[in-house]
């Protein structure tokens, strides 16, 4: 059989859905959402195989104003994704107006002279003859191969877009097994889960300070995985409120993280977690790269 694959970048905004989107076209859960802006930090491939087409959809942070070295490290990663791919899905909200981000991202995919699709997302939330003043306002700032509405939450118009992009696939072995969804490890899965927890469970600038390290990562000859976590947070204080009083936020966010940790593994695990303080390990590059965010 002669297979052809396409390696797609998505890029947008921070919070505007592209991490929503690369589930759902995956069809499982592989990159962490919430409600707050720069959830994602790395680089996630979403791996689809579909017959002859395998489909890499690479999920990248949201493209934002850097103020630590984290934040510079995540804007890197987003603007380096949008070279050597055979295409970039631009992810916008249903608003007629182009913001900075999206300026700046507009420019990235002009000077790189990649194919791009413009995935107007969030319909669900309009109505729908409004999408005509957001169609018009960017199909004057870019060229884009096609202009797609979409719901990256109720799957609206994703089979529009998986049909577009398979206009770029090209003939080449597969890149990937076929049975894989992602490129990320188990144990970064993992931590990154329990991330999401934090996200959703506290408040203001918190989450944003927090990083997760998987210390253990074991399966036992029953098929029982065990999985000791270290959640670091830049301050004593922050350190007081993710454990919670008597304990009780850390063992929400622990129940939660090993629920989905459980359904992305398909077996039952046993997850354990600490909490230490890294003081304003965000601005360190020797931290940053320690806790994986290195290029």
């Amino acid at each position: 059989m002669n297979t052809k694959t396409a390696m797609i970048t998505i890029a947008g905004r921070p919070n505007v859905g592209k991490s929503t989107l690369t589930n759902y076209l995956v069809g499982e859960k592989i990159a962490i959402v919430s409600n707050k802006p720069q959830t994602t930090r790395n680089r996630i491939c979403g791996i689809v195989t579909r017959g002859d087409t395998q489909f890499v959809f690479v999920d990248t942070p949201g493209y934002h104003r850097a103020r630590t070295k984290l934040g510079d490290y995540m804007v890197n990663v987003a603007r380096e994704s949008i070279a050597d791919v055979d295409a970039t899905i631009l992810v916008v909200e249903p608003i007629p107006s182009i913001g900075p981000q999206e300026e700046g991202l507009i420019e990235k995919i002009n000077g790189s002279r990649c194919p791009a699709i413009l995935a107007i997302n969030k319909i669900d939330t309009v109505e729908k003859d409004k999408l005509l003043e957001v169609i018009a306002v960017y199909s004057q700032a870019a060229k884009f191969d096609a202009i797609i509405p979409i719901s990256a939450k109720t799957g609206d118009g994703v089979e529009q877009l998986l049909a577009q992009c398979d206009k770029y696939a090209i003939e080449s072995p597969f890149l990937f097994d076929e049975e894989l969804t992602t490129d990320q490890p188990e144990r970064q899965v993992m931590a990154e889960i329990i991330r999401e927890k934090i996200l959703w469970n506290l408040d203001r600038e918190i989450p944003h300070g927090t990083a997760v390290e998987i210390t253990r990562f074991s399966e036992r000859d029953s098929g029982i995985i065990d999985i000791d976590a270290t959640i670091y947070c830049e301050k004593a204080s922050h350190k007081g409120i993710i454990i919670g009083k008597r304990g009780d936020m850390l063992k929400k966010i622990s129940t939660q993280a090993r629920t989905d940790c459980e359904k992305f593994m398909g077996t039952k695990v046993y997850l354990t977690t600490w909490v230490k303080v890294k003081e304003n390990w965000r601005d360190s590059d020797f931290l940053v790269r320690n806790f994986g965010y290195n290029d």
